[in-house]
């Protein structure tokens, strides 16, 4: 990849995907500016989990992409644009709706609109595959149909078509990615299969609580995506305005994983499906898994690391974790 130098932007750099991409992007050269949403702990998320010798070439900067004129200020001057920021957690959006449309919606409308204004040469927006609901051909393509099942997969839904606009109308390079359940070290203890690790490992957790277990996903590691995004940032074989799947091609059911977890870490509790953690019957995504040819034929990427080599590491790092006394004490991961 040719980063060398470049100015890039990543918005959401403060969150689980976003951090390891601006290590990426630091990796490969880049000159990277990592938004992360301003607080008054004067914290920057999993930025403060960068080494030592990486946090002198990142440029911090705290802020709220839904602030017109702080994210015009933000973009100027920068070459791509790695659009990650959002609200993606599906559970709050049946609660908060409109922070969804606030943040998903207009949000990404604030980045590209500055892109736009600034000449940037690249904008890489983050789709999801929640837009396409339940799988209703497997496996799913890019011209699946899209259905908003959840308010989080809504806004994502209207957050990809003004990309869409935005390139038709403006003629903005707007590139849009669309990543399958990406998994491994730093995501939310809420997400599914860190749930699974950190209840599996916890001592004080006599048994494994999650939702239905008959969903299946495309679980894709971390490290997977971070390359996809990449590619998107620099392939020449790229169309703009089109969207592009990132996933492994491989179906698994959440009961079939939670096994895996089960061996990989050599926990032996019972695993229990709790009513409180299902989602609405008709907002249930029953299956997803990702056709990726558009993309592996476009970029040459593909998924380099496997689903159990990624479980691995992503035991390995909760492990950790919780030996170091580096997690929450309290069990709200478990409602």
């Amino acid at each position: 990849m040719s980063y060398n130098g470049t100015k890039v932007l990543v918005t959401g750099a403060d969150g689980f995907i976003g951090s390891h991409l601006v290590e990426g992007l630091v990796a490969a050269g880049a000159t990277v500016t990592a938004l992360a949403q301003y607080n008054a702990f004067g914290t920057n998320g999993w930025l403060d989990e960068l080494s030592d010798s990486m946090l002198p070439s990142v440029a911090v900067r705290r802020g709220d992409i839904r602030d017109t004129a702080f994210v015009q200020r933000l973009v100027a001057g920068q070459e791509i644009v790695f659009h990650l920021a959002a609200l993606i957690a599906i559970p709050h959006s049946y609660d908060a709706p409109q922070s969804y449309v606030d943040v998903n919606v207009t949000g990404t409308l604030n980045v590209l609109e500055a892109s736009r204004h600034h000449g940037v040469r690249r904008v890489i927006h983050t789709s999801t595959s929640e837009v396409y609901g339940t799988a209703l051909t497997r496996p799913i393509g890019e011209d699946h149909p899209l259905q908003g099942q959840s308010p989080y997969s809504a806004s994502k839904i209207a957050a990809d078509m003004m990309a869409e606009a935005y390139m038709r109308s403006f003629s903005l390079p707007v590139f849009i990615l669309r990543p399958f359940n990406t998994f491994g070290p730093r995501q939310s203890e809420r997400a599914v299969l860190s749930t699974m690790i950190r209840q599996a490992l916890d001592p004080n957790c006599p048994e494994i609580r999650l939702g239905d277990l008959n969903p299946t996903r495309d679980f894709n590691y971390v490290t997977n995506t971070v390359d996809a995004f990449m590619a998107m940032g620099e392939a020449a074989g790229v169309t703009p305005g089109r969207p592009y799947n990132a996933g492994t091609g491989v179906e698994v059911s959440v009961g079939n994983m939670v096994e895996r977890v089960l061996a990989v870490t050599g926990a032996n509790k019972p695993v229990v499906e709790d009513a409180a953690r299902f989602r609405p019957e008709a907002s249930e995504v029953r299956a997803l898994v990702a056709d990726s040819r558009l993309l592996r034929d476009a970029s040459g990427w593909t998924p380099a690391i496997d689903l159990d080599n990624g479980v691995a590491r992503t035991v390995d790092w909760w492990r950790a974790r919780i030996a170091a006394g580096a997690v929450r004490a309290s069990a709200d991961y478990l409602t």
